[in-house]
């Protein structure tokens, strides 16, 4: 059992905290919505996904997903931090990236202790680099972490059987010791596996 910090709660962030709970794995979801989280404690989704709703209840009930507001609470055990904030299209037609900053200076300023990143919104090439350069500039001391991307492909209607069987599996990290650590034989080891 890993201990997973997922940062938002929307499509992807629910989808891929619930499916890592239901693996077994410890997971705290954070949202900066109170009402958001507030409603997920009550057992209210905030999306309709085909059987997510009994998923979740079942992984709320074991203990295994809980939700907050608070990334220090989010953050206190984790091993890992899914980043899956909303990533809007902006006037100029590119991906917003204001929830990617916000969450990587809040990341840096809240860790304690050494963390893998693991972007998993969608993304232009380069986000990695960029929520690197902002942890980094945003810590008050420096403390090890490394950022992988490992972009979504999840199929609204289908989520849950995208998640538990995947047909590709992306993985890239600028640093060497991003990838051995993942958890990949451990954590997520059914995830990948079913890819290759």
């Amino acid at each position: 059992m890993k201990n997973i910090c997922v940062i938002g709660v929307g499509y992807v962030g629910l989808t891929t905290g619930t499916c890592f709970a239901d693996m077994g794995n410890k997971v705290c979801a954070v949202d900066i919505s109170k009402e958001r989280v507030e409603n997920l404690r009550k057992g209210v989704m905030p999306i309709y996904e085909p059987g997510l709703k009994e998923v979740a209840e079942r992984n709320i009930k074991a203990e295994r997903l809980s939700f907050s507001t608070s990334y220090a609470e989010g953050l206190k055990d984790a091993e890992f931090v899914f980043i899956c904030v909303g990533t809007p299209e902006g006037e100029d037609g590119e991906a917003d990236l204001q929830y990617i900053r916000a969450a990587a200076q809040t990341i840096a300023k809240t860790m304690d202790h050494p963390l893998i990143v693991i972007n998993k919104s969608t993304v232009p090439i380069g986000t990695g680099d960029l929520v690197s350069q902002i942890i980094s500039e945003n810590q008050p001391k420096p403390i090890p972490f490394s950022v992988v991307s490992c972009p979504e492909f999840l199929r609204e209607g289908s989520a849950i059987r995208d998640f538990q069987n995947p047909d590709r599996t992306v993985l890239c990290s600028a640093r060497p010791i991003g990838m051995p650590r993942i958890p990949w034989r451990s954590c997520i080891c059914r995830y990948v596996r079913r890819s290759w």
